[in-house]
C-alpha cells in the first residue's frame, strides 16, 4: 500500500527586496518546491503566511512574498533589506559568517574562513555545477559554489553568507553539503545569485496549488538546442516530442514537433520549468500559450488558449 502524510520542513532565508504591496525574500527552491502552505517567522518571533513567487530549480534559488499588510507594524521597524556584496572578489582564507535556522531550533550564527572559490561539486547524477574546465564557456548552465568551513547544516539553507563588512556573499544550502566530511559546506555566490533572484522578484505572485489540484497540459519534451536556437532567434523553449491524448495540450490543438515558449508570459525551456509555471494554476484555469509549430517555410509561429486539466 502507498500512503500519502503530510510533514513539516524547515530553511532560512534572506530578505533581498519590498515593492508597493509586498516583502521579498530569497530562500533555496528546496525549501519551498512541493510546499501546500508556507510561513515565516521573524526575529521577534511574529509569524505571517507567504506566497511563493518564482523558482528556479537548476540553481536552487526561489522567491517568495509576504504582504505588506499583514506584517506587524513593529516587526517591520526591527527587519531590513539585506545589502548584497560581490562574490566575484572573495579570497581564499578571509572570514566568512554563515546566519541560518540551524536544525530548525532558530536564529544561530557560524563562523569560519572563506575555504575556497569557483568549486565544482558532483553529485550521484554526474556535475552539478560544471568544472574548471567549463569556466571558459559562456553557458548559464555553468555554475560554481563558494566552499566554507563555517558550519552549514540541515535548516540553514538559504540563509546568509556574509563577509566581515555584513555584506551577504552567498546563499547557503544545506543540500549539498558534505557530511561526510566536517567543515565542508557551501554556499551558492551572491553574484551568480543576484540577477536571478532579480528576475524572479518581478514574477507575478500566486499562491501554489495544493498536490491534489496539480494542473498538466499533457506533453513530453526536452530543451531546445542548437542550430533551431539561433536559427529562429529562440533563446530557450521545449521541443514536444509527444502529446497524449485526451489532455488540455490535445484539445488545444498542440502537435508533436512544436516548440513551446511560453505559459501565459512565463518562458519555460524545460520541462521543471513548466512544472513550477503551472503549480501556480487551478484545474479549470485558462492560459495562453506561445509556441512555434512546423511549416513548408519553416517554424512559424503561433498562440493556443488552453484549458488546464487535473493530474
Amino acid at each position: 500500500y502507498l500512503y500519502d502524510y503530510e510533514t513539516k520542513g524547515g530553511g532560512s532565508g534572506i530578505i533581498v527586496g519590498e515593492n508597493d504591496t509586498e516583502l521579498l525574500i530569497a530562500t533555496n527552491n528546496h525549501v519551498v518546491e512541493d510546499s501546500d502552505e508556507l510561513t515565516v517567522q521573524f526575529i521577534d518571533s511574529s509569524v505571517a503566511e507567504a506566497s511563493v513567487k518564482g523558482t528556479d530549480a537548476d540553481m536552487d534559488l526561489a522567491v517568495i512574498a509576504i504582504n505588506l499588510s499583514d506584517l506587524d507594524p513593529a516587526t517591520k521597524k526591527q527587519i531590513k533589506i539585506a545589502t548584497l556584496g560581490n562574490s566575484d572578489y572573495l579570497k581564499v582564507g578571509e572570514p566568512a559568517i554563515a546566519i541560518g535556522n540551524a536544525l530548525g531550533t532558530g536564529q544561530s550564527v557560524t563562523t569560519g574562513v572563506i575555504s575556497a572559490v569557483n568549486r565544482a561539486y558532483t553529485d550521484d547524477e554526474g556535475p552539478l555545477y560544471g568544472t574548471e574546465t567549463d569556466k571558459a564557456s559562456s553557458s548559464s548552465a555553468v555554475k560554481y559554489l563558494i566552499q566554507t568551513d563555517a558550519a552549514i547544516n540541515p535548516g540553514n539553507s538559504g540563509g546568509a553568507l556574509l563577509n566581515v563588512r555584513g555584506e551577504v556573499v552567498g546563499i547557503n544550502s544545506s543540500k549539498i553539503a558534505d557530511y561526510a566530511t566536517e567543515g565542508m559546506g557551501y554556499a551558492i555566490p551572491i553574484s551568480t545569485a543576484e540577477p536571478i533572484l532579480k528576475d524572479l522578484m518581478e514574477k507575478k505572485t500566486r499562491p501554489s496549488q495544493k498536490n491534489d489540484s496539480a494542473t498538466y497540459l499533457g506533453i513530453s519534451g526536452m530543451a531546445v538546442t542548437g542550430e533551431l536556437l539561433d536559427k529562429y532567434d529562440i533563446k530557450e523553449g521545449i521541443y514536444i516530442t509527444q502529446v497524449f491524448d485526451h489532455t488540455p495540450a490535445k484539445d488545444a490543438g498542440i502537435h508533436k514537433g512544436d516548440i513551446l515558449l511560453e505559459i501565459d508570459g512565463y518562458t519555460v525551456g524545460k520541462m521543471s520549468d513548466l512544472t513550477e509555471v503551472l503549480s501556480y494554476y487551478k484545474i479549470g484555469d485558462k492560459v495562453t500559450a506561445k509556441l512555434m509549430t512546423r511549416t513548408n517555410n519553416g517554424y512559424q509561429p503561433y498562440e493556443t488558449t488552453v484549458t488546464l486539466g487535473g493530474k
